[in-house]
């Protein structure tokens, strides 16, 4: 499994706390040392929860008289090398935090596995609302607004960063990023595939014969989406954004690219807002968005958006396609991963049809 496909099936961290599952239990005696002999101003005692869903790093809530922590650790036991990177999480909302960018607090990393049985890093409770649904039910226009652009105005912030100038230089591999994303996808939805879908194949000929002129290496958060955000409890204001487990260095084009997607998806999906009537609901359509994040980053209109869409949308295919084959193998059963693995199809299509567009 990997990270993308956990982060796409159960978006449900920070969304409520339960006991602390067994198979993740922790030695809290030996953490409330560690958190006394790390974290500033921290004092207990120590109550311990655990953030309810399917993400693939634990997250556990730690609470105390005086503040609320949040805790993310790689899962116990033997893992792939590059997976479940929490220290690269901490690495970059720490840099962020210093820049005044709505990350939380980030307070102390520990690499000693006999602490809890695996690396984790602790950071502040960000309190706030995390919106689910992107037409935004039960808000007036104006909010429902300033939502979006505070979205987007939080993505053009991120981009506007040059990585080497914050202590990022060395995130990710430099250049070829869409050559790079577009053959690791193509690996997984192949090492996934079930049935012949033409329009998946077509794609995996045209994206790496269409690639677009590379971009400025940012910082790229891989899966920047209203549900990833914090919102003040009753201001249009990026508290924090969350989920850094994709992040890395590449074109900020897929970044945004991806965000827009919500706008070609249907209504019928909680991340879908094609077919609603966008004025009435004072959402910005497609249009004003590309504008104001053209106008906050100074990068113009991108030409090539026809091309990105397709591209993100191919990438959506892959991931349900990984989850389709854990369904498959058994490793996967719920009714959620099922509903995903059935949108491989209908999000290819949608893919080619912008491919088409772009000139395939």
């Amino acid at each position: 499994m990997t990270d993308a496909d956990t982060n796409l099936d159960a978006q449900a961290a920070f969304s409520g706390t339960r006991e602390v599952d067994p198979r993740y239990a922790l030695d809290e005696g030996r953490l409330g040392e560690w958190l006394a002999a790390n974290v500033e101003g921290y004092a207990g005692p120590l109550t311990v929860r655990q953030f309810k869903g399917g993400q693939s790093n634990p997250t556990y809530e730690l609470v105390t008289p005086g503040r609320s922590y949040v805790l993310r650790r790689k899962p116990p036991g033997t893992l792939l090398p590059s997976a479940h990177a929490v220290d690269r999480e901490f690495t970059v909302i720490s840099a962020l935090w210093k820049q005044n960018y709505p990350v939380a607090r980030p307070y102390a990393l520990c690499t000693d596995d006999t602490v809890i049985g695996s690396m984790f890093y602790v950071m502040d409770k960000v309190e706030g609302r995390v919106l689910w649904d992107l037409k935004l039910p039960g808000m007036e226009p104006a909010e429902r607004r300033a939502i979006y652009e505070a979205q987007t105005d939080a993505l053009a912030a991120l981009h506007a960063f040059d990585p080497a100038a914050i202590g990022l230089g060395d995130y990710g591999k430099p250049g070829n990023y869409f050559e790079r994303q577009v053959g690791r996808w193509t690996k997984q939805y192949r090492a996934s595939e079930i049935d012949l879908i033409p329009a998946m194949d077509r794609l995996i000929d045209y994206l790496p014969a269409t690639l677009p002129p590379e971009g400025p290496a940012r910082i790229v958060h891989g899966d920047f989406r209203l549900d990833n955000l914090i919102m003040a409890p009753v201001a249009s204001e990026v508290r924090a954004v969350l989920d850094w487990e994709l992040s890395t260095l590449g074109d900020p084009m897929a970044d945004f690219s991806y965000m827009l997607i919500g706008w070609v998806l249907p209504a019928s999906q909680r991340n879908g807002i094609n077919g609603v009537d966008l004025k009435a609901l004072g959402i910005p359509t497609i249009e004003e968005t590309v504008a104001r994040y053209a106008e906050k980053t100074g990068a113009g209109i991108p030409a090539n958006l026809d091309w990105l869409m397709a591209y993100n949308l191919f990438r959506l295919g892959a991931i349900c396609q990984g989850i389709a084959g854990r369904v498959r193998d058994g490793t996967a059963s719920s009714a959620h991963a099922r509903t995903m693995a059935a949108q491989v199809g209908p999000l290819s299509d949608a893919a080619w049809s912008f491919a088409k567009k772009a000139g395939a």
